[in-house]
């Protein structure tokens, strides 16, 4: 092993600690090298995670792989380069080769990443996690999967009962893979929450914070692994942007108590 891969190797051992220690894991999804080094400065931050939609918004591209995978590995890198966390990067469903875009990924220093199964056929979806770890592990990095599974987000006329265990079917699958959590995005409340944990295990489960939804104490209680926040924290910026150009061309000033962060 390399010294770089051996380097790379313990990132991704401290962040696979932190999804499985008993304290939930928050990170605070980011999307550029300022908004990192404001959310790494903090001192509870232990990761830092990328979100895609949000990097892809920022360079002017639809949510989706829409954005390329060059200019994503490239805009991910510099996030990385600018926090001294290890960085879990949101590769949405692999552009096509899961393999080939994690190795990318770790390429530029990256050690944990979420893969979206985007609903596909159970074996299909199993194969990209396959895929993906393989990868890592020629890699000589013991890669933190958050494997996402879109029960949630897909309206297919089932019940919660019957989302919930598709969710566990598939989680299962990939935490036998070497998946080091499972990621069920969607609006859950604490009974959802509760037997999504109950079917895949505690600290094994990952979940989305969004307005509204459940606190992180009670997530914590729970026995969820790890939130993040997807999209909302570049919408709570950029609400904040067009507040404050709102209060400027009526007159105002740029609000006191504005800081230097970048």
């Amino acid at each position: 092993m390399t010294d770089v891969s051996s380097e790379l190797d313990d990132q991704a051992a401290l962040l696979r600690q932190l999804h499985e220690a008993p304290e939930l894991l928050q990170v605070v999804n980011v999307w550029d090298a300022a908004s990192a080094r404001v959310v790494a400065d903090l001192p509870r931050t232990r990761a830092v995670a990328t979100a895609s939609h949000s990097i892809a918004a920022s360079h002017g591209y639809e949510d989706g792989e829409r954005i390329p995978l060059d200019l994503m590995i490239a805009a991910i890198g510099r996030i990385v380069d600018a926090v001294p966390h290890p960085v879990s990067a949101d590769l949405e469903r692999g552009y096509g080769d899961p393999g080939g875009t994690v190795r990318r990924a770790i390429g530029v220093g990256v050690v944990g990443a979420n893969l979206e199964d985007a609903m596909a056929p159970f074996d299909t979806a199993v194969a990209a996690v396959r895929a993906a770890l393989s990868a890592a592990s020629a890699e000589g990095v013991s890669f933190v999967l958050n494997a996402r599974t879109d029960v949630f987000l897909v309206d297919e006329g089932r019940t919660v009962g019957e989302k919930i265990t598709e969710a566990v079917r598939r989680g299962r699958a990939f935490l036998a893979e070497g998946a080091a959590c499972v990621f069920v995005p969607g609006a859950l409340d604490e009974t959802t929450i509760a037997g999504l944990v109950e079917g895949l295990g505690e600290r094994r489960l990952s979940v989305i914070g969004s307005p509204g939804s459940v606190a992180p104490d009670r997530l914590e209680a729970l026995g969820v692994a790890r939130v993040s926040y997807g999209p909302w924290t570049q919408r709570v910026a950029l609400t904040a942007v067009q507040d404050t150009a709102s209060a400027l061309y009526a007159g105002g000033g740029v609000p006191v108590g504005t800081r230097v962060l970048s």
